[in-house]
């Protein structure tokens, strides 16, 4: 009797780690040990189950997927990632208000499979994230969404211009209002510096920050009570720093330029 595809796929690590090695072409078996760092005898007889599914097929000692496979590994492999983002702290996710993350953005959240949920100790608590720091020095754009006012921006914004940094920072109109109050000659000095563009967010932002550099970003979310979170979470790889992208850009296109005060 014949495994279900659920069986085949899921209750052995070797076989479901085989689907995906093959995803990117034909594989040699040396290869597939290799990666799989396990042995011919122990590999071999998951491989024949894959076979006898009709997921792999080989001519002499080249794998390959079939055309089933593939269909079955295209839309497997986003469901595996999504899983193991969700693996890394599945604490973060259930105690974190997701709401700031369009549906669209959370059916991509298998991009974020490298990125790590950051604890900061007691005394790092009120401080700009080291590694965005060192990150952004080395940027040429920096991108920034925001709804808290750190005493850190001034100076920071400051460094970002003499280091002619370009910075994109889109806030919410309460920010906006203490911006104008409590930093007036700052603020009015860096929209004059065209390095530096602010925009108005139309909406409510339900988050912390976004801080997007040239390779990483960090992102803070709100507890699931809408609370402060000190949890951060940062991201250093290029589909995860494109996915940051494309959610700073969602809500760019929600906002409005702020271009005198």
């Amino acid at each position: 009797m014949k495994k279900t595809m659920v069986d085949v796929i899921f209750m052995s690590e070797k076989r479901k780690n085989t689907l995906l090695l093959l995803q990117d072409g034909p594989k040699e078996m040396e290869y597939l040990l290799n990666s799989l760092d396990t042995t011919r005898t122990a590999l071999l007889p998951q491989i024949k189950v894959l076979e006898d599914h009709y997921l792999v097929s080989h001519k002499k000692d080249i794998y390959q997927l079939t055309t089933v496979g593939r269909l079955i590994v295209n839309d497997m492999s986003p469901l595996i990632n999504t899983i193991e983002v969700l693996d890394m702290d599945i604490d973060y996710w259930e105690s974190h208000d997701l709401e700031f993350i369009p549906h669209s953005f959370l059916e991509r959240i298998d991009e974020l499979r490298s990125c790590k949920v950051l604890s900061p100790t007691i005394a790092e608590l009120f401080e700009i994230n080291k590694d965005f720091v060192k990150s952004a020095s080395k940027s040429s754009h920096i991108y920034l969404l925001t709804t808290i006012m750190h005493p850190e921006f001034p100076s920071l914004l400051s460094e970002f211009i003499k280091d002619n940094r370009k910075v994109t920072m889109i806030v919410t109109r309460e920010l906006y209002a203490r911006f104008t109050q409590e930093l007036y000659d700052s603020f009015k000095g860096f929209i004059a510096h065209g390095g530096v563009r602010f925009f108005i967010y139309q909406g409510d932002l339900r988050v912390t920050t976004l801080s997007i550099t040239d390779s990483c970003f960090i992102l803070r979310l709100l507890s699931k009570n809408k609370d402060f979170s000190y949890k951060q979470l940062l991201c250093n790889d290029p589909r995860s720093y494109q996915w940051s992208r494309d959610l700073f850009d969602h809500y760019l296109g929600g906002s409005i330029p702020i271009t005198e005060v």
